[in-house]
């Protein structure tokens, strides 16, 4: 792979890849593959894209920088499920497990989510963001060129505007779009135990404080036993569409409490986990086009056994995205090239269909328009692999296969030939 860039010139491009395989996506099946292509931006936008032998003038007459470049080009990775931004870890809890400890004994002795929240709390607003960017550079680092954020671990409106304002730096610093979410119904904070009603009184409180301050590009709730009562997740999701703001749902992960349907009746961009949704809620996400989010880093570090309905959602049409839900507890997966290899493994996803949950189906599970394809008009997110097939991608277990990680046209990631 080489890149050169020749003196000042009217280019009609910014920047030109030329050589590889793309996997565009843009079609309804398979990969959308162009042989020695080119692929062209201008503007953090792709403006061209086509075989190389199409080109209708000499590469460095077109852009100002021309990359020649083998291996296989795909969109843009996009996590659109994590909990990356919080402080501390649960390695510890993680051990204890594996030596007999329950949930409820760990968490009767301060652990779970308590200690995360507790952590989190502690942390400066500049600490949580040192703690945080290393994992979000992780996740570049393996082909994420967007990320979705959600609090959830300040549990009151300081901590978490805090943990919402880190996101948003996250983004500013890395130079990659990170989309927002509001996920203050995640647990019970320990000053309002017994008290949940009162506690969703003081969620729905903060949303439009939040709101106000740009920090919010969708809510989110814990619909569970353990967690929040459909009827308490109502009551956010009604706020939410007052204010204007899409929803998701962490919906019938531990049982069906009918978390895909409400997802869905309130036209949800996702209901995500889905290990317990009923057929009825699948069809409900067909109707309202709610995608349906698969987690294999939690399925797999809780050893679960209850697949999701995955038949189903292919049967009536429902999109599945794929994800790391990177969090402390239950999935500390750092990359989602990784999560796409645990949804073929666990899962039984096909590699395109992976590939297409963490790209395609990712980006209207956050409603993003202008991701996920390699198409004229879209954002200039791609990645180049050094690969020989997409099918790698979800075949090897860990390892680096990025050679370049480009986000709106800007370079995050670059490895030389003999990194």
């Amino acid at each position: 792979m080489t890149a050169s860039t020749s003196a000042p010139h009217n280019h009609r491009y910014d920047g030109l890849i030329l050589g590889a395989s793309l996997a565009t996506l843009d079609c309804a099946d398979g990969y959308g593959e162009i042989a020695d292509a080119a692929l062209a931006w201008r503007d953090g936008r792709i403006a061209h894209i086509g075989p190389r032998a199409a080109l209708d003038a000499e590469p460095a007459e077109l852009a100002a920088t021309v990359i020649h470049a083998d291996g296989w080009i795909t969109p843009g990775l996009i996590d659109c499920h994590t909990h990356l931004v919080f402080a501390g870890d649960r390695a510890r809890e993680f051990e204890l497990r594996l030596q007999g400890a329950s949930y409820e004994a760990i968490a009767r002795a301060g652990g779970g989510i308590v200690s995360s929240v507790r952590a989190t709390r502690e942390a400066s607003e500049d600490e949580l963001l040192r703690q945080s960017l290393p994992r979000a550079r992780a996740l570049l680092a393996d082909g994420a060129t967007s990320l979705e954020i959600k609090s959830g671990y300040g549990l009151d409106f300081d901590n978490e505007r805090k943990m919402l304002r880190v996101a948003r730096r996250i983004g500013e610093i890395l130079g990659v779009r990170v989309r927002t979410t509001y996920l203050g119904a995640h647990a019970l904070p320990p000053e309002y135990s017994d008290h949940a009603d009162a506690y969703i009184d003081a969620v729905c409180e903060w949303m439009p404080r939040l709101h106000a301050e740009a920090l919010v590009d969708a809510v989110d709730a814990f619909c569970e036993g353990i967690g929040f009562s459909p009827a308490q997740t109502r009551r956010v999701f009604e706020t939410a569409r007052a204010l204007g703001l899409p929803v998701k749902l962490h919906a019938d992960q531990l049982s069906d409490l009918g978390g895909g349907a409400l997802a869905a009746a309130f036209d949800g961009l996702s209901a995500d986990h889905v290990e317990h949704t009923s057929l009825d809620s699948v069809r409900a996400m067909a109707e309202h086009g709610t995608v349906a989010v698969l987690l294999p880093g939690a399925f797999h570090v809780l050893r679960e056994t209850k697949l999701p309905p995955l038949q189903a959602f292919r049967d009536h049409g429902v999109a599945m995205a794929v994800a790391t839900d990177c969090n402390p507890g239950t999935s500390p997966l750092l990359s989602l090239r990784q999560a796409m290899q645990l949804s073929c493994t666990h899962f039984r996803l096909t590699p395109e269909e992976a590939l297409r949950g963490a790209t395609v189906h990712a980006a209207r599970a956050l409603g993003l328009a202008d991701a996920g394809v390699l198409r004229v008009g879209a954002r200039a997110d791609f990645v180049q692999w050094d690969i020989g097939h997409p099918a790698e991608l979800c075949y090897w277990l860990g390892g680096r296969l990025t050679r370049r990680v480009v986000a709106g046209g800007r370079v995050l990631v670059e490895r030389g030939e003999r990194d």
